[in-house]
């Protein structure tokens, strides 16, 4: 049986998950700590660490009898790539917008 492979997108789409991924920007955290962030279950944080993890967003490695996650931010590229790419016409909106107003005065 294979496991489900989640992609960048729809791990980020969560709005926990992002708050986790921002958390652990800063240093890396065993669950207990990233739990106790969130009113919701350690099973809960647990799930989306998975997502997070299948994304390989986030990597837990065995520290004891803890694991302790960590930021693996590469895979934010692809994000990034996507975002860029209607950076064009967000820039582009605004030029055309300066250019009305300056018109106006």
């Amino acid at each position: 049986m294979s496991a489900v492979r989640h992609d960048v997108f729809q791990a980020i789409a969560d709005p926990t998950r992002r708050e986790v991924l921002r958390l652990l920007a800063h240093k890396n955290l065993p669950i207990s700590e990233i739990t106790a962030h969130f009113p919701i279950s350690r099973t809960a944080v647990a799930k989306h660490l998975q997502i997070l993890s299948d994304a390989q967003l986030v990597k837990g490695n065995k520290v004891g009898r803890e694991k302790i996650y960590q930021l693996q931010p590469e895979p934010l590229t692809e994000v990034k790539e996507w975002l860029s790419f209607y950076e064009q016409f967000w820039n582009n909106k605004l030029a055309m917008l300066k250019f009305q107003m300056e018109k106006e005065d």
